[in-house]
Formats: C-alpha cells, structure tokens, sequence
C-alpha cells in the first residue's frame, strides 16, 4: 500500500505526515496519522514533539485529548503545580456538550455529576437571600428539555471538577501527570509525550527550521533550572494573561477594564439548604444598603457558592479582603449570620472584551485557543469550540469571537440595567472611581481616598434601603415596575444564546461560500436570547436529527445525525438521499477523495418507513463500497417551537432542500458544500472542484 502527504492544508493540523491508506480497489481511503511508536521510552535528544501545549485548563486538556486519540504525540505544560480548586466558569453551552459527547462520554458523564436543572435554571434578584425578593428569570424553555436542537442539553459543572474528569480520562489514554520532582533528566523528557508537566512554565520562544523551540523554566529542590523543548506546533491555551501571546507579540483588541472583582469562594451547607428548598437558583443578584453582591451557586446540595463582589484598586488591595471580612459581606448579603462558612479561596480577577489580532503566529507554528485567543465578559461567554483545519483556523474562528465578544458585552451591559434602574448605576461608579485615581482626587492621602470612595458609594447604597424601595414610595414603586418590565421582556442578563451557539456560521474558510448569504450573519448582537432554526447552509453546523442504522458499522442502532461523524478518525461525510443520480455522485465523490488522499464516508438518508427490503431494492444501483452507511430518518422530539416541529419529519425538510440534494460535511461537523438539487453535467469536474477548494489545492 502506497502511503504520501496528505494535500494541505490537511497535513498542516497537527503538523504531521498523514498517510492515507487504500484498503482494497474499490473501497475509499481512509486517513490515519502515523502513530508514534508505543514502547519508545526515551526520546532521542534531537527528537522534536508534534505538538506541545502551554496551559492544562480545559481547552489545553480537550485538545490533548483529542489528539492523543488521533495517534498524534503531545504534552502539556503547566507553570501551577497543583490544578486550580477555584470552581471559576460553571456553564456549558449546547455546542462544547456535543463536542463532550464524542470524548468517551464525558457529557454523559457531566450530566450525572451536575445539580439536577430545576436547581439552577433561575436568575434571582432580591435585597438578601432572607429578605424580599425583586423578581427572577427562569431560563429555560420547553425546546431546552426535548432535545430537538441537539442530542444534548447545556450543563452547569464547575470547572475544576470538568478539569478533574479530563485529566482520569487522559490518565486512561496513559497520561501521567507529573511534577518537576518526578520528570528526571533536564533536556528531552517531556519529549516522550503523554505528559502533564505541572510546575513548567514558559520563558521564550524562538523559530527553527521546521517549527519552534520553547524555553522552559521550573522549581527542583529549591533551584531554579531551564530546558529547551523543541516542538512543530506550540499551542497557547494558557488563559486571559496568556504568555504565549505576549511572548510572540500578539496584542488584544477590544474594551478592557470593564469591571474589576474579588471572587470568594466558600462553602456553607446551612445555606445551600436554606436556598435549596426556598429558592432554588443559579445566580442571586443581591442589592442592599450594606453591600451588593452576585452569588453563584456551583452545587446547593453541597453548599458550594462563588461570591462576586466590586473591587475597586488600589484604594482597595487583595489584603483588604480577609476571610474574616468576606464572612462579613456574605453574612450581609444572607440577612443574617450563618455557622459554617468556610471561606477556600479569594481571588482578584478583571473583566475584559478583547480578541487577539491574530490566532495564528510564527509560520503558522504557534496558534492560540481559548481565552488565550479572546476574553469575554462571563455573560454569555462561549468556552470550547470545534477545532477547524489549521490555515483556515484564524479566518474562521476569529470573526466568530469577535462577534461573541460583542453579543457577551451586550449581555454584560443588561445585566448592569438591573442595578441601574435600582440607581446603582455602575459607569457612575466607574467613573467616580476613575476621577479619585486620576483627577483631584489623587492628591489626597491613600487613606483619605479610601474614605471618599467608600462614603460615595455608601450614599449610592442608601437608594436601596428599604425605606425607600418599597410599593408604598412612589419613587420606589417606579423603580420595581420598570425591573419587573426589563425581566419580563427579557432584557436582563441572559444564559443561553441557541441560535449563536448551534447556528453560528463560518463564511471564509475551507469550504464552498454559496452565492447568496443570509442576513441572519449580520445582524448586531443585542444579547437577548434568540432561538436555533436548524440549516444546512455552507459553514454551518449539521442539524441534528435522531436516525436508525439500516446498515453500515455502527456501535449503536439508534444515532444523531452528528454521530454519523466519529470524531476518532479524520473523515469527511457525505450525506445523499437513495436515488439513482445521488448513487452517481457519491460514486464520484468517492473516486475524487481517493484522488486527493482524503477519507470520505457516504450516509445514505432514507425516509421515515424505510425497511431493510426497501433497499434491497436498488442494491443493484447503490455505491458498492464498504465505507457507506444507511440511515433512516427516525425525526426530532416534537417541540412546542413551530418552526422545529414543522420540520421534524423529513430530513431534507429539515434542511430546507430537496432530495435530490448532497451535503458534504467536515470532519468538525461542519458544513464544507451542498447541493439543493444534485449536479446536473460533469459530475467528476464539480466533485473535484469543491475539494480542491476546501483543501486548497489543485490537483
């Protein structure tokens, strides 16, 4: 068998040799990644790593993860010596869940470890978690539960316990996880690969011949010492204050400093208790005349909660907010004194709206992903996404995060309307705070700022005193019937986007633009909550659609039509309905992939009533290859939503094509190329010319 490069830009996703290998004369091939050889111990000193990725938070683990189950070598440096207890982002959107469901049932798993949904599905928004309560925001709809959108739901699960399930699973794929005490030899240890090397970080980066050489820096019996790692694709998942990016010179663009906080996290089973059975939430937004607060309850049932409050530097410091002072603010944000809280950590942290000017540097050698890439606000914030192939990655993903980036400010700037109508108007405190620092108000005494800081803002409070909040005052009953009308019309903070987490769409990139784009792309992020409408347009994501197997390797009977893509192999998807013509081309299609060395399996959509007998009937007809499968349209849960229950029965309805049709789909489930009504003249010309296209070469 005869094994040659892949065309680019394929080979150029892990920065490989990628071989494809001609199973038999008639079947297509089927792209593998050379494997590097299992019982190699030791790396030779000259060898270079595929892959080396700086930051184990999740993406960096995702990603490492999905390489390693490709064949692909990788490590993973970590400059902490120990994995963050803080449970920081808790939110799962739809998309990152699907992606979950392809890394051996971690959304499966998730799904039984995280709160049950009636716990957390509410915002809540009152004057103490004892006290009255303003209103509340329940943001789940019907379509949310019936899983006809996607095969699964949006999850809440802190990020250190996701953190924790990555790292069991990739300890099953042979990862260890290992600290400078553990790593012997100081030059090529780590170039073994299936490494978690917590307590290195990275010092500098310079370019070779074929990639990059990362300097490394680490602790080892109380001695600072360096190595040099040298690797083909050096990936920057190291979060918002990435070093990667700064060290190869890539700035952030967008708003920074649009609030500073102090997270504290604490446990108290008195309070989950008492929240659990008399108002269960997610987020509690508490405004009083002592303090203001957002609480975040990660998990009621164990008392574990994030508390969010203002911080306001440097007339306040980190030092400022003891243990004993932050039991102070819960306790006047609770109402009251509680027994067991026990504060685990405090952290500072700043909200920014920034995206990098680019995502992929250094001849296309080093390449940033999540927040290394983009910060945003944690109000609709969009965390891990498919990857997409590597020299289309930045023309893809990046208007995609600045479009996030926007709708997560949006988002942001409704939740400050809560506190505003209250007459906490959050840029008056900015704004104060901005003239103390630069203004006349530099002038004074760090402690006589402080004092003038904390007494403006204890004025502001005062608006929230009972007194004067109440249905009784006029001045305060206006206030509450304007809130009630900003949570009723859904112009408060929002925790789910549908339509922009499944239906976002890539319009550059490796695939075919069709001759007409919907508007749907342009219009300006308002952050309220728009729903999904599925669409097989070019750059989209499949829509999903539960169907049964007739025929073809499987490990399951009934699937998504998402799974109809392994996500363990690199393939391409061919989705056709059973007709003579569309037989024709995927025959084409098939011999034009053979052609350029890539894998493409044929699904074969037959309609809802379809029997084995059925297609016994033009197996004469049909492509006679092994690589294909038949399915038969089972449709979507019925939905309370008219559009999804309208186009629940056929597939190509679905769609909004006909079925003589063809969708071509990439290997991240997104749409490369379809046909509404099949090809009519050269088949083989117009098969040939898409994949030229999408892999960007002429052959």
């Amino acid at each position: 068998m005869a094994a040659s490069r892949i065309p680019k830009p394929w080979n150029r996703v892990f920065g490989l040799t990628i071989t494809a290998n001609t199973l038999n004369s008639n079947s297509p091939c089927f792209v593998s990644i050379q494997r590097s050889r299992s019982n190699s111990s030791i790396a030779k000193s000259n060898e270079t790593l595929p892959v080396l990725i700086i930051g184990a938070g999740p993406v960096g683990l995702v990603l490492s993860f999905l390489l390693t189950k490709l064949g692909v070598k990788c490590a993973v440096l970590e400059k902490n010596m120990t994995f963050s207890q803080h449970p920081q982002a808790h939110f799962i959107n739809n998309r990152t869940m699907e992606i979950f469901r392809k890394l051996d049932g971690l959304a499966e798993e998730i799904n039984g470890l995280q709160p049950p949904m009636d716990l957390w599905r509410k915002f809540i928004y009152c004057t103490s978690l004892s006290g009255p309560v303003l209103g509340s925001v329940d943001h789940m709809q019907p379509q949310d539960f019936e899983k006809v959108a996607s095969p699964v739901s949006v999850a809440h699960f802190s990020q250190y316990k996701l953190v924790r399930l990555l790292v069991k699973r990739l300890a099953d794929l042979n990862f260890q996880v290992c600290t400078t005490d553990t790593i012997e030899g100081q030059d090529c240890a780590v170039l073994g690969g299936n490494k978690i090397m917590m307590g290195h970080e990275c010092t500098y980066i310079s370019p070779t011949a074929d990639g990059v050489e990362v300097g490394v820096s680490f602790i080892r019996e109380g001695k600072r010492m360096e190595k040099k790692i040298c690797c083909r694709i050096l990936v920057g998942s190291d979060g918002a204050g990435s070093t990667v990016r700064k060290l190869v010179g890539i700035k952030m663009e967008g708003e920074r400093d649009l609030q500073k906080l102090i997270s504290v996290h604490f446990l108290s089973k008195d309070l989950g208790d008492y929240l659990l059975h008399q108002m269960p939430g997610m987020l509690f937004f508490i405004f009083n005349s002592e303090a203001i607060g957002v609480l975040v309850a990660h998990d009621l049932n164990k008392g574990e909660f994030i508390l969010q409050v203002p911080f306001y530097p440097p007339q306040q410091s980190l030092e400022d907010f003891t243990p004993k002072v932050c039991r102070e603010i819960i306790f006047m944000l609770v109402g009251h004194k509680l027994v067991d809280v026990d504060v685990i950590g405090i952290k500072p942290w700043i909200m920014h709206a920034e995206v990098a000017e680019k995502f992929v540097s250094s001849c296309d050698h080093v390449i940033l992903a999540g927040d290394a890439a983009h910060r945003f606000p944690p109000a609709g914030g969009f965390g891990v996404a498919s990857p997409s192939i590597l020299q289309t990655y930045e023309t893809e993903r990046r208007p995609i995060a600045k479009f996030n980036t926007a709708l997560s400010v949006a988002n942001y700037k409704a939740a400050m309307s809560i506190p505003s109508t209250l007459g906490l108007d959050p840029t008056m405190a900015n704004t104060v705070h901005r003239v103390v620092n630069s203004g006349l108000g530099s002038i004074m005494p760090p402690r006589l700022q402080k004092l003038f800081l904390e007494g403006i803002f204890s004025i502001g409070r005062a608006q929230l005193s009972p007194f004067l909040l109440n249905e009784a005052n006029p001045f305060g009953s206006a206030r509450l019937a304007k809130l009630k009308s900003i949570l009723d019309e859904g112009n408060s903070l929002q925790l789910q986007f549908p339509a922009e987490d499944l239906g976002f769409r890539y319009l550059e990139g490796a695939l075919v633009p069709e001759i007409t784009v919907c508007g749907e792309e342009t219009f300006e992020p308002t952050g309220r909550r728009r729903e999904y409408v599925p669409s097989a347009e070019t750059g989209k994501r499949l829509p999903h659609m539960n169907v049964r197997v007739l025929k073809g390797v499987s490990k399951k009977e009934i699937l998504s039509t998402l799974d109809l893509l392994f996500g363990d192999k690199i393939d391409f998807l061919l989705i056709v309905g059973p007709r003579k013509e569309s037989y024709h081309l995927a025959s084409g299609a098939i011999n034009v992939a053979r052609s350029y060395e890539v894998s493409l399996r044929v699904c074969i959509m037959w309609p809802y009533g379809s029997t084995h007998e059925c297609m016994a009937a033009n197996d004469a007809i049909r492509p006679q290859v092994e690589n294909v499968i038949d399915v038969v349209e089972l449709g979507c849960p019925l939905s309370s939503s008219s559009v999804l229950s309208s186009s629940s029965s056929s597939w190509w309805d679905l769609c909004k094509m006909s079925n003589k049709g063809a969708i071509l789909v990439r290997p991240d489930e997104h749409i490369a190329w379809r046909t509404k009504f099949g090809i009519d003249g050269d088949v083989d010309g117009e098969i040939r010319r898409v994949f030229s296209m999408i892999l960007g070469v002429n052959k």
